[in-house]
């Protein structure tokens, strides 16, 4: 091993908001913010857990799944028990389904237009 995963980054037009929607779909909390809301950080604290960081990025050109003109870029993988359930509260905190699923996986975008899949065994 060469390293440990610290943080994974999201590049976002509105950082606070992202985590926010991001926080209540994992349960993850807050842990760190700057004063200019260009910076937002999900998780424990540095050096424990990998943590999931969001960065304004004012001009990103928002994925558009399955279109290989404008890929996913990223994508994560949330865990969930029942998935009806899940997508309710999902779909509530502002994702929209996206076309595609497949077996033990549907795929969603999150508000800034990034896709993620919720999974379940």
């Amino acid at each position: 091993m060469i390293g440990q995963l610290r943080t994974v980054v999201i590049d976002c037009p509105d950082p606070r908001a992202l985590a926010a929607f991001y926080s209540e779909l994992l349960g993850i909390p807050l842990v760190e913010d700057d004063c200019e809301d260009d910076w937002v950080v999900l998780g424990g604290p540095r050096g424990q857990h990998p943590r999931l960081a969001f960065q304004q990025a004012l001009n990103l050109r928002q994925a558009d799944w399955p279109d290989p003109e404008r890929p996913q870029q990223f994508h994560l993988d949330v865990t969930v028990t029942d998935i009806e359930a899940a997508e309710k509260a999902t779909l509530a905190l502002g994702a929209r389904r996206l076309p595609g699923e497949g077996e033990g996986f549907r795929v969603y975008a999150d508000p800034a237009g990034h896709p993620f899949c919720l999974c379940w065994d």
